[in-house]
């Protein structure tokens, strides 16, 4: 099941400083990979983000808590951006292993240093030396690209680049319409005070659709400038999905994840988690 999950470009508009901006994209960094986010998109909410941080801060900061600490340095060159990355907390993200995987061997991430012209390409894995790995059929890859590695033994060395999805989530930057229109969106599914309260009956109701639909993408507001605000909508005539409109489907619930919410609000990176704890429950 494919699990997107989707930020505004605003999501930090009320930090006071981007240490703090840096902290609250660690928290959202965590649920992701708490709760086995597939896609991490980042759409434009050219009107609230004030751009004290630069443009790109979200999705940068979040591509690089990401990225596995021993590819970083590689990775990323001193940016502006990822001047406090020091305070996001670490991801830990689960590799797969025996016979949790698909094949033998645990599967880790690589970044290819160097493309050769005989199939071959050399990639830094985090092991102590960059391996020189054959490309598997019908894969291309380019220099500075992240491929999915697994390590079946490391004494003697026996490694080989896979089709497996990469561990952890991927980071996108996409228009919200083109995001709730891809063909495995799944059910598409507005976060928000405003919609239908979330239930124990709702949540089985969701399960089956979930299964049937193969996924599921959860969209996400800005602090004081939730979803109404930013489509420029009135809350309680919230467009739905509507199949005949030429850019697809906007969404098939608005839903309120956190019913009966104890605090006056509750912040992005907080609904992220009381949202994706309740959604993928199977």
């Amino acid at each position: 099941m494919t699990r997107s999950v989707l930020v505004p470009s605003s999501l930090t508009r009320e930090a006071e400083d981007k240490r703090e901006a840096t902290r609250k994209l660690g928290y959202v960094a965590r649920a992701a990979t708490i709760f086995r986010v597939d896609r991490l998109i980042v759409y434009p909410d050219d009107a609230g983000d004030d751009g004290r941080y630069g443009d790109g801060f979200v999705d940068t900061v979040l591509s690089y808590a990401a990225t596995p600490p021993q590819l970083r340095k590689e990775l990323w060159d001193r940016r502006p951006e990822l001047e406090y990355v020091g305070v996001l907390p670490p991801l830990r993200v689960r590799s797969q292993t025996g016979s949790e995987s698909d094949g033998s061997g645990s599967l880790r991430q690589g970044i290819v240093t160097e493309v050769g012209s005989d199939g071959r390409v050399r990639v830094n894995c985090g092991l102590q030396h960059p391996v020189s790995l054959v490309v598997p059929p019908g894969m291309e890859v380019h220099e500075g690209e992240r491929v999915p590695i697994r390590v079946s033994s490391r004494r003697p060395l026996r490694a080989r680049i896979t089709d497996d999805p990469l561990p952890g989530y991927q980071v996108e930057r996409a228009e919200l319409t083109t995001a709730l229109a891809r063909d495995d969106a799944g059910v598409r599914i507005a976060a928000s005070r405003h919609g239908e309260p979330l239930s124990v009956s709702r949540l089985d109701q969701l399960v089956e659709r979930f299964a049937d639909t193969g996924g599921m993408t959860v969209v996400f507001g800005a602090p004081e400038r939730g979803l109404p605000e930013i489509l420029d909508v009135e809350p309680g005539e919230e467009t739905l999905r509507d199949d005949s409109e030429p850019d697809g489907a906007r969404f098939d619930l608005w839903l309120n994840t956190v019913p009966n919410q104890g605090s006056e609000v509750v912040r992005t990176e907080e609904a992220l988690f009381a949202t994706l704890a309740s959604l993928t429950l199977e």
